[in-house]
């Protein structure tokens, strides 16, 4: 299987071809179909979110159940993210891609056959762990096909995946559960992944080199000019990117991302129920108002990519304060500020531009900065493993305070959700402050 998958070999660079021409194409095709396909590949990452309550409702599953099922997802993405951005640095990345958008669509329709814990917790655990190639392989394309000065803007645009993917699962996934059944919250995104996936392995390359094309740093005449030549560039692949892990750099940005990723998946997770239970919004109006974050988060995305490349010279530490700082100011009003869809919405839109902003850097943008660039799944996963660590601890930990603050009141089940609240703001105040701490973080070609 890795063979079938392996990226091909450097070719010498091509003096029969208008290079120019050549990227120009590809780069157009690849930075919609990493885009548009890794947005439908989230719909089956995050189907679980939208059905929770009619889960609850009929019986099928508690709070801590689903705390416990979605938990499993994280922690096998965790290991998926690790493992899988090192081999993807090995790989060609429109087979990884679309293999595993495949193996997640198949996953979530199983998921509409288990009603036991230990089958669902199974099966969303190996949903978990397909969705890992994704990222890795639309990472690895980003940094073989956008060079330093022009990587941030990309990046940027790749990011509104994750806020499309979101607003798809809030507004459509909703919306079919409601009228079909909470099967249909898993099976209606199954079907449009696969599909997602076919457009993804027609659109996308290998790298650059496997096509005769020069490099992207050469092509653009783009290389950072604080990055002496190493004299080791005969290691391999593998010994290179073994060396990433003596950069202190990387383990900052990483816990920074596992902090940012509690909150982003809190709300994420448990915003349509906290909603519901505690607004007394109906499914639907619920998953309307979270996509003001999804909105908001493809602004931030696209503005955080052309602050720090146009305003701050391509460094991301400047940027990281802004973001932080209008992140945390948009969870305190969503919580603790005026009541009505007007402040919650105004207050969603800020946590949204912020979040997004901050997760497009320490969740990768920034990693990528710091790595070789032939490694940069390996980045990716090394910060991966630990931003997905912290979004299914998030998970297990926000299930159980939920559950275990919950009253009945003439029959009727009441949350509390202060303590899981106070747990998801600390973790964003955490994460704004490491994410602005290297300040002066060197950056390599």
């Amino acid at each position: 299987m890795l063979r079938a998958l392996a990226t091909g070999p450097d070719l010498p660079v091509r003096t029969d071809t208008d290079v120019d021409a050549a990227y120009r194409r590809h780069r157009l095709s690849i930075i919609i179909a990493i885009t548009a396909g890794y947005a439908i590949s989230y719909t089956c990452r995050l189907a679980l979110n939208v059905v929770k309550k009619p889960l609850i409702d009929t019986g099928v599953f508690t709070p801590a159940d689903l705390g416990t099922i979605g938990s499993a997802l994280f922690y096998s993405y965790a290991a998926g993210k690790l493992i899988n951005g090192f081999v993807s640095d090995h790989a060609n990345a429109r087979k990884f891609m679309a293999i595993g958008m495949i193996m997640s669509a198949l996953c979530n329709i199983a998921m509409g056959f288990s009603a036991s814990l230990a089958a669902a917790t199974l099966v969303w655990g190996l949903n978990g762990w397909f969705q890992s190639f994704g990222a890795p392989a639309c990472v690895i394309s980003l940094a073989s096909w956008f060079s330093n000065k022009e990587r941030g803007r990309f990046y940027g645009i790749w990011t509104t995946s994750h806020s499309i993917g979101e607003g798809l699962n809030f507004v459509a996934g909703t919306a079919i559960v409601g009228a079909l059944g909470w099967q249909w919250g898993f099976w209606g995104p199954a079907v449009a992944v696969i599909i997602g996936a076919i457009g993804c392995h027609a659109a996308m390359a290998d790298r650059p080199r496997t096509l005769g094309l020069p490099a992207v740093a050469d092509w653009k005449n783009d290389h950072y000019v604080t990055d002496k030549p190493a004299a080791d560039t005969g290691k391999s692949v593998f010994a290179t990117q073994l060396t990433i892990l003596r950069i202190p750099s990387l383990w900052i940005i990483a816990l920074a991302s596992a902090m940012a990723y509690v909150t982003r998946y809190a709300i994420t997770s448990w915003g349509v129920l906290y909603l519901q239970e505690v607004r007394g919004y109906t499914a639907v109006g619920a998953g309307l108002l979270l996509a003001v974050n999804t909105v908001a988060g493809i602004i931030g995305a696209v503005a955080f990519g052309y602050i720090s490349d146009k305003w701050f010279g391509a460094r991301r530490p400047p940027a990281n304060l802004l973001f932080g700082l209008i992140e945390v100011i948009g969870l305190l009003l969503f919580f603790y500020g005026p009541v009505g869809l007007v402040w919650s919405s105004f207050a969603l839109f800020l946590f949204g531009l912020g979040m997004t902003g901050l997760v497009t850097s320490v969740g990768g943008l920034f990693a990528v900065d710091i790595c070789p660039k032939r490694v940069a799944g390996a980045a990716l996963g090394m910060v991966g493993v630990f931003s997905y660590l912290g979004a299914a601890i998030q998970e297990s930990v926000s299930g159980k305070l939920i559950d275990s603050h919950m009253t009945i009141v003439n029959g009727v089940r009441h949350y509390d959700f202060g303590p899981a609240i106070l747990f998801w703001v600390g973790a964003s105040i955490v994460s704004l402050v490491l994410a602005t701490t290297l300040w002066n973080a060197k950056l390599r070609d």
